[in-house]
């Protein structure tokens, strides 16, 4: 039902054991984007994977969730956030992070970036860059320079990833 490792040695052990079971022509195993189970095997076609939209996510709270995270990179950033379902997130929030802490808070300043709550749950996670979503046409970029660095400071280690198939709320 579940692979869970505490290293990426065990991992790969776990991944050895699995391959090596006598009699399994067949693995069915649902993983991240960035699985490195492929880089694992002789084979790497071997693999056959199928992309599933298992996790969304909506932000009820814009001002505690951005807090309530990680940066990759130190940021100061006020985004100008439309959101129809929940008004309250309506408007513009300033972002202020560095290593291990952040602040978040209404503002009047001129924002850097314009985007919806929907685009915002799109790169909580780190996993969607704001980049792509611009080139969509789903971002604006109201300060040169704030995309990049922005889509560079919400982007996580690996891929963001839920077994479970089904969406929570945060925050």
């Amino acid at each position: 039902m579940e692979l869970a490792a505490c290293s990426r040695q065990a991992y790969a052990a776990l991944w050895r054991f699995l391959a090596g079971i006598d009699l399994v022509s067949r693995i069915d195993y649902e993983g991240s984007v960035d699985e490195p189970l492929p880089h694992l095997l002789i084979e790497p076609r071997a693999v056959q994977a199928t992309p599933v939209d298992r996790l969304w996510l909506r932000l009820a709270d814009v001002d505690r969730a951005l807090v309530g995270r990680s940066y990759s990179l130190p940021l100061d950033l006020v985004l100008d956030v439309r959101d129809d379902f929940c008004p309250w997130n309506s408007g513009r929030h300033r972002l202020q992070a560095e290593a291990g802490s952040a602040v978040c808070e209404p503002t009047t300043a001129p924002a850097d970036l314009r985007l919806t709550a929907a685009e915002l749950g799109a790169v909580f996670l780190g996993g969607t860059s704001l980049t792509a979503l611009a080139a969509a046409g789903l971002v604006e970029e109201l300060r040169s320079g704030a995309l990049s660095r922005a889509s560079a400071a919400f982007r996580g280690e690996r891929e963001p990833w839920y077994p479970g198939g089904w969406a929570f709320p945060l925050y």
